[in-house]
């Protein structure tokens, strides 16, 4: 009686302990795009023209206009892809943006700086308690619970297009 008493209680603590794993499945459609709004902070998981998800957004602490170059706090404008995961997030986990690109880096070099880099999606964590909504260095923000269905959903390689 101990032993199936025993085997029931180490069998709900594995249950619940798996339950709090931020690495979540998701066997839904497929996200094709991705749409950021950064003026409404919204940001849209697409799969064709429909809407999978949609998720309220923190920017970057400068969020009016295209980020120009390293330390303007503004988040990019314009289409990339999602070119990197990374689980072990400061920000809980993340999603990499494909910032700069030929242009962007043309761009900054033109006002003698470094266009930066290291723009993400990501979690808020710890981070973000008792700050503004947009407190980023450019990166788009989301609470911890929402980027784990977000990485969970969003492939290497899906398009990104983040507008003013």
């Amino acid at each position: 009686m101990w032993t199936r008493r025993m085997a029931l209680g180490l069998a709900a603590l594995a249950a619940v302990a798996g339950c709090s794993s931020k690495f979540r499945r998701y066997d839904g459609p497929e996200v094709t795009r991705i749409v950021v709004q950064k003026a409404e902070r919204r940001m849209y998981l697409l799969h064709g023209g429909e809407v999978l998800k949609a998720y309220r957004i923190g920017l970057g602490g400068n969020p009016v206009g295209h980020k120009q170059f390293e330390g303007d706090g503004r988040t990019p404008e314009g289409d990339y892809v999602i070119d990197r995961r990374n689980p072990d997030s400061r920000y809980h986990l993340s999603l990499g943006i494909s910032y700069p690109n030929e242009a962007d880096i043309a761009a900054a070099r033109a006002l003698g700086r470094d266009p930066g880099g290291d723009i993400f999606i990501h979690g808020s964590a710890r981070a973000s308690r008792g700050r503004a909504a947009d407190w980023t260095a450019g990166c788009i923000a989301v609470t911890d619970r929402e980027m784990e269905d977000i990485y969970a959903m969003v492939r290497l390689g899906t398009p990104i297009t983040i507008t003013p």
